[in-house]
């Protein structure tokens, strides 16, 4: 029986999601963009605001409060302008009177030039004021979560390497601690990603969790180095690059631990594609000594590597 093909499913499928445009997101993997589409997924820009609110970048985030903070002056300044002569000292009909008054009351500043002149700009003060401390609160609130959200400043190296170690073809992957602080109880796991066929024909996307030769360490001061030996027990057993692009795969490394200044429990993420994966190649040593005989670690060559020659 033929197999349907893939490629031309996928396009008729993006094709009748654009007609109906139904919304699609990218998937984060490792700070970058995923070729991985979510189709058909409903996500009304309300929904999970807090969430989105935290996952913003900072330019990003002060952009939307910016934007919020000039839409509801100008929308109360209009309201303001609704009513001739509301507001003392003001020019009739001048927005920018208005938007300012507007700024002024929102920020509770009060210069003391312009003030409310009727009952129903007392009213529109009012309920500004009652809106400029709720958005204030808002705001505040959201970036204290955002500053003191605990993160953990984990360096993946850029590519992961397959090279004999004990005679055993072994993939590893390269991490260090960024930060002066050690991420104590630290566990690392790995897991492997791609694409397999299953006995009725359907194409699954299968995860596998890679064993390590050493997965938890009571301290990760500096640097740490994930290594999975390549043997018959493995599912990467006898693999090669060209496997690994035919599979689709990709490999995900995770680091869970607590910092010992948050006491709170961090978290990083890398991921390799098959590009990102160097079979015969090493990384270079980066420990050693300085001219003062001082022992040192050399972050300038944290990604470098160097062929085997195997």
């Amino acid at each position: 029986m033929k197999k349907p093909n893939r490629r031309h499913i996928q396009i008729d499928t993006t094709q009748q999601m654009m007609s109906a445009r139904a919304r699609s997101t990218r998937l984060p993997t490792n700070g970058r963009a995923s070729a991985m589409l979510r189709i058909g997924l409903r996500q009304p820009w309300h929904g999970d605001l807090y969430h989105r609110a935290l996952t913003l970048s900072w330019p990003r985030f002060f952009l939307v409060a910016a934007i919020i903070y000039l839409f509801a002056n100008a929308a109360f300044a209009l309201l303001y302008l609704a009513q001739p002569g509301s507001i003392v000292a003001a020019q009739p009909g001048s927005f920018l009177d208005a938007f300012f008054f507007s700024v002024q009351t929102f920020g509770t500043i009060g210069y003391g030039v312009m003030a409310p002149a009727t009952i129903w700009a007392n009213a529109v003060m009012t309920l500004e004021t009652l809106v400029g401390i709720m958005l204030v609160a808002l705001t505040t609130g959201v970036m204290f979560a955002r500053v003191s959200r605990p993160t953990a400043r984990v360096m993946f190296s850029k590519v992961a390497v397959v090279t004999d170690y004990d005679g055993e073809p072994t993939l590893m992957v390269r991490m260090g601690n960024e930060r002066l602080s050690q991420i104590v109880h630290a566990e690392v796991q790995m897991s492997l990603v791609r694409n397999e066929t299953n006995r009725e024909g359907h194409s699954i996307r299968r995860f596998y969790d890679l064993r390590l030769q050493r997965q938890h360490t009571p301290v990760f001061a500096m640097s740490f180095q994930a290594m999975h030996t390549m043997d018959d027990a493995s599912p990467l057993y006898g693999a090669t690059h060209d496997d690994m692009v035919a599979q689709g795969a990709e490999l995900v490394v995770t680091v869970t631990g607590m910092d010992e200044t948050l006491g709170a429990t961090v978290h990083a993420r890398g991921s390799f594609l098959p590009a990102e994966i160097r079979f015969g190649h090493r990384y270079v040593d980066i420990f050693g000594m300085t001219p003062e005989g001082r022992p040192a670690i050399d972050y300038r060559r944290f990604h470098d590597t160097e062929a085997t020659g195997g």
